[in-house]
């Protein structure tokens, strides 16, 4: 017998009235896995139609699979006999049950929020941005021109966002930037709240980078470790399987920080901002790491200030960041994911990142470029296009009924773009494993020793 806890649930007479509830518990997300189950009923169905004896032989694989799953383990489910018999049809009556269906759900926690973004939202959004500026924050050059404006196409929260470059030293900077206040709301319910379980899913797939970033502190004398926006820890746990014996420090403005603590992938958890924890940590570390951090910070140069402050003479910085000479940036505009906005406000290039490395005692190790490449650009773009065509139900946005039907048609009819865009990575990735074709570079920069 199978069992699942949730919270808000309780056990009763009629199960099936609870399936909905349980789904959207268990998996976090009841919607897509629906439209998962939908895209394979149609697939399905369109085979044995069109193709009759492929779409019977398709059907029989679908069938056969609980059989499969089960076979040379302990399992021996009850009704697996009638499940082999029946499970199309089962599925699909289930599909409907739990989509049209009006049986007990999961209290709602995209309208237990609205209310609250009803009133962040009632002044307008003016107040979520500074003032524009009309000098480079890195060289202070007057020489700006529009590199891009979008939408929010993460959470597809209101408002436009604009990205500068400066003509003299090349940096790439959102102007205006957000506000103290723009940057509690556009980051609210993306690491917690409504997005937490999503982005650990998807920060959860990414151990294979996090390896190669840890790989480039091979050989070096390390004793402690201070990750600075560690989020849930992914990456200390990642790096600690080949450094077991550090001590991994967390450092992060969110409170998932503490979470990386009491489930012990960090060693001590610092919640807060790192040019205001400095000075409490100075000297403490033989390693500082930034792993997609330093993009999303006010000011970056204060940043690897602080670092320099709280690295040992002889200590390392590891920063790994978007690749703002990538050629996808051109091709892909505002659909490439890298952008990230509102969120991400500096891209820093490799020639003005050395250039602030150097003013602050570093001198760079290595460099990782092509090494570094993630290849996800077309599967990214393809996910975000459909994001935009259905983005689904938001507290933010106003509540229409058509939000929650829309992704069931197009997240099943977008797949084949997703799949595309999946190969075309994976075909284009060796090209792109180059300076100005790689989406991400890493530098591995040494605070110069005592004399």
């Amino acid at each position: 017998m199978g069992h699942a806890l949730a919270r808000g649930l309780y056990a009763g007479p009629e199960p099936r009235a609870y399936q909905r509830a349980i789904l959207e518990e268990v998996t976090g997300n009841a919607g897509l896995h629906l439209a998962g189950q939908a895209l394979i009923l149609l697939f399905l169905a369109a085979v044995l139609l069109a193709e009759p004896r492929y779409g019977v032989a398709a059907l029989f694989a679908f069938h056969l699979q609980p059989l499969l799953v089960t076979l040379g383990t302990r399992a021996r489910p009850r009704d697996l006999l009638r499940t082999l018999a029946l499970r199309a049809p089962r599925a699909a009556l289930t599909w409907l049950r739990l989509v049209f269906g009006s049986g007990v759900r999961a209290p709602d926690p995209i309208e237990a929020r609205r209310a609250e973004y009803v009133r962040l939202l009632a002044g307008g959004t003016d107040r979520f941005f500074e003032p524009r500026r009309e000098t480079c924050p890195l060289c202070e050059g007057t020489r700006l021109r529009l590199q891009l404006e979008t939408t929010d196409l993460l959470q597809h929260k209101p408002g436009r966002f604009r990205l500068d470059r400066c003509q003299g030293c090349g940096h790439i900077f959102q102007n205006p930037r957000l506000s103290l206040e723009g940057l509690d709301f556009y980051y609210r319910d993306f690491y917690d709240g409504l997005g937490e379980r999503n982005l650990e899913g998807i920060f959860g797939m990414s151990m294979r980078a996090y390896r190669a970033r840890a790989q480039m502190l091979e050989g070096a004398a390390i004793h402690r470790w201070l990750d600075v926006g560690t989020g849930h820890g992914h990456f200390p746990f990642a790096a600690r399987q080949r450094f077991p014996s550090v001590t991994f420090d967390g450092l992060d403005l969110a409170s998932s920080v503490l979470e990386a603590e009491r489930r012990g992938w960090i060693d001590r958890a610092y919640q807060g901002l790192f040019p205001d924890l400095a000075d409490e940590l100075a000297g403490q570390y033989d390693v500082v790491s930034m792993s997609h951090y330093l993009e999303h910070t006010r000011e970056p140069e204060a940043e690897i200030a602080a670092a320099a402050k709280v690295l040992r003479p002889g200590g390392h910085l590891l920063i790994e960041v978007p690749d703002p000479e990538c050629w996808m940036k051109d091709r892909l505009g505002r659909w490439w994911l890298p952008y990230f906005q509102p969120q991400h406000q500096h891209f820093l290039s490799t020639q003005n990142l050395a250039r602030l490395l150097r003013a602050h005692g570093f001198e760079v190790v290595r460099w990782h470029r092509g090494e570094a490449h993630q290849p996800v650009d077309w599967l990214a773009a393809a996910v975000l296009l459909l994001g935009a065509l259905a983005p689904g139900p938001r507290p933010w946005r106003p509540k229409r009924w058509h939000d929650r039907v829309l992704p069931f048609l197009v997240w099943p009819l977008g797949a084949p773009l997703i799949a595309a865009g999946a190969l075309l990575d994976r075909a284009t990735a060796e090209r792109k494993r180059v300076p100005g074709g790689s989406n991400t570079y890493r530098v591995l920069a040494r605070r110069a020793p005592e004399r």
